[in-house]
């Protein structure tokens, strides 16, 4: 029974951070963005022009340069790609995401490493990469 009630302590706790989190400035200002991003036509259209260029770009790579388009099809994609990343609304959602991904990746290392310096927590970000745990030739002693 004090497992259940641990549990259901530490969930409800779980719960308290996230709501934090959902509260800060950081997720205020990724929402608005991810709003303006979304809500913006000409965005939108730079977006679905590269979105839609893509799945030709997928069948191009699977020939490769054999491909009668490869040459047309890799220069559009470049060029669709550098439109939509210079899109101010673009821009500025790609930074909030970032802002909001490096806070959760902290909060990650900080709760994994109250539990141990051992624990392997995957935040995708190199930055807070240890380089302990599975693989990477950690106090596990695998490699």
């Amino acid at each position: 029974m004090l497992a259940t009630s641990e549990r259901i302590e530490l969930l409800e706790y779980a719960e308290g951070i996230a709501k934090m989190v959902l509260e800060s400035d950081i997720a205020e200002q990724y929402q608005i963005c991810l709003y303006k991003m979304q809500n913006n036509r000409e965005t939108q259209r730079k977006i679905s022009q590269f979105v839609s260029l893509k799945e030709l770009y997928e069948e191009v790579q699977r020939f490769g340069k054999y491909h009668p388009d490869y040459k047309r099809v890799m220069m559009q994609i470049r060029e669709y790609k550098r439109e939509m990343d210079l899109d101010p609304l673009v821009a500025d959602f790609k930074l909030a995401e970032n802002d909001l991904q490096s806070l959760l990746d902290q909060i990650s290392m900080l709760i994994g490493g109250a539990v141990s310096k051992h624990i392997k927590v995957p935040t995708g970000n190199p930055f807070f990469d240890n380089g302990h745990g599975c693989g990477s030739g950690g106090s596990c002693g695998c490699s």
